[in-house]
């Protein structure tokens, strides 16, 4: 009884819950073990020495940046790889990446379905009267190597929190509960349940509250249609990326609570927080909530007109399976 509830014996590899568990032990191993095999911090402070003592101050805390995020982003990025092939016994290609033509395209759409929804935002706050500009390319000092280190870095969060959330926990959950209430209502759990976990992942970030914990994991559900709609998390790794990179470097806004040290057009927040979502940033707030709404509409409206069709993708529930060859 326990070997069944363990392991699944016709595809030969344990079942969903477990294979989730060990990819949570297997990040956290990987991350422990980086950190004490190359000695990150020491590495980390000999890297800002030698950039800033090369005259280069404001590049200093960019190499750190960057390299911090790498270092996270290659773990979690390693982990779902070996989970995936040792665990899962499948390729990276049934995670969501396949990387061939269409899921460029599908990307470049996310890239410019992130920048125009907080473009959107801007506007709105702006024509309202609830954000002031007060100055531009902020800081002066380095603010090319500060930005394009900023963008490094939200790349590198977005490709690994989709590949975790949504190619991983969302596909793994919905292909466990498949057998039991059908995929369609498999893929609704897993959505949520991802989206979840998406919510508490930025619970602790500065300046959250439980509605902005609400308001992520509401977020986390459009970032999924992209998923389950496509096969692919194309269009979630690229919304991400410029979601996160058009509302911090590009307008001002603090990013899920964090704020960003170089910004193209500073702002000073005026308009009142159950709106604008104040210190969170505006994910926390309705015109938050609003474009994440307007982005699941052009999620759906993009993905029937590339793919004719405006169903679950079968891949989302039924991946599949590298199996051996004897």
């Amino acid at each position: 009884m326990l070997a069944r509830i363990l392991w699944n014996a016709d595809e030969r590899r344990p079942r969903a819950f477990w294979r989730v568990a060990l990819l949570v032990v297997l990040v956290l191993s990987l991350s422990v073990g980086v950190g004490v095999g190359v000695g990150v911090v020491g590495v980390v402070n000999r890297l800002h020495d030698a950039v800033a003592a090369a005259a280069r101050p404001a590049l200093a805390d960019v190499a750190v940046s960057v390299f911090g995020m790498g270092v996270v982003a290659g773990s979690v990025v390693a982990a779902v790889v070996v989970a995936g092939r040792f665990v899962d016994n499948r390729r990276l290609s049934d995670l969501g990446v396949s990387l061939d033509r269409d899921w460029w395209v599908d990307f470049a759409f996310g890239l410019a379905l992130g920048a125009a929804l907080l473009t959107l935002v801007f506007l709105v706050e702006l024509a309202a009267g609830w954000v002031r500009v007060t100055g531009t390319l902020r800081p002066r000092d380095g603010f090319l190597a500060r930005f394009l280190g900023l963008t490094v870095v939200f790349l590198f969060v977005g490709v690994y929190e989709e590949l975790l959330a949504r190619g991983y926990v969302l596909t793994n959950a919905a292909e466990g509960l498949a057998g039991y209430v059908g995929d369609r209502a498999a893929v609704a759990v897993a959505v949520c349940l991802s989206s979840a976990l998406f919510g508490l992942a930025h619970a602790n970030n500065p300046n959250a509250t439980l509605v902005s914990s609400l308001a992520v994991t509401l977020a986390g559900v459009m970032l999924a249609l992209g998923y389950v709609l496509t096969g692919e998390i194309a269009i979630p790794v690229g919304l991400h990326v410029t979601w996160n990179l058009v509302q911090g470097g590009v307008y001002g806004f603090p990013v899920s609570g964090i704020g960003v040290d170089v910004t193209v057009v500073a702002v000073e927040q005026r308009g009142p927080a159950v709106l604008t979502g104040g210190q969170f940033g505006p994910e926390a707030g309705l015109l938050g909530v609003a474009a994440v709404c307007l982005g699941a509409v052009a999620i759906a409206a993009w993905a029937r007109y590339r793919y004719g069709r405006l169903r679950v993708h079968p891949d989302v529930t039924s991946p599949d399976l590298r199996r051996d060859s004897r």
